[in-house]
């Protein structure tokens, strides 16, 4: 039974949105904390702007997990976030440790970014009938999240051209 006793969605619906928003976030809890990581450990070439960029998409992935965090608390279930549900459930591989330069920040971060995104995607697909409120906060995330990982990767290229042939 829903801790809230007054909802627009039946009940089952409300579970069954609630488990998918539930199977995203630790992957969401987990790519903010890593980029944070990557954050404090970025060194070399360009290393300010990796720096600054990737804080800036720290905030943006906080402020989205909060909001289907608070999403599945809407639905009626707890949300869990904690550390050992994340370490357990997260899909993420894990950062590397220590200092990492930027090309690799720069790899190891759109993988994880593109990861997420794909994960976002099968979610929004999960949702699609089911709840359509819920459905909309992911694509919203989703959309913010591949622009994010279209800025952060175009550091990778050098040559446009060369990219295309590639």
């Amino acid at each position: 039974m829903s801790a809230f006793p007054r909802s627009v969605l039946a009940e089952d619906v409300q579970a069954r949105a609630a488990e998918v928003l539930q199977e995203l976030l630790p992957d969401l809890l987990d790519l903010g904390l890593l980029l944070k990581q990557a954050h404090w450990n970025v060194v070399g070439r360009n290393f300010r702007s990796v720096h600054e960029q990737l804080d800036d998409i720290v905030d943006r992935v906080r402020t989205a997990t909060d909001e289907i965090a608070e999403r599945i608390v809407t639905l009626g279930s707890p949300a869990d976030g904690r550390a050992g549900t994340v370490a357990s459930a997260s899909s993420l591989p894990a950062y590397p440790e220590g200092f990492v330069s930027t090309t690799e920040t720069i790899e190891c971060v759109a993988d994880r970014m593109a990861r997420c995104g794909r994960r976002l995607r099968e979610g929004i697909e999960r949702l699609g009938d089911l709840d359509p409120i819920s459905e909309d906060l992911l694509i919203a995330f989703t959309a913010d999240l591949e622009k994010a990982l279209w800025m952060i990767q175009a550091q990778e290229v050098a040559n446009p051209r060369e990219a295309a042939h590639a």
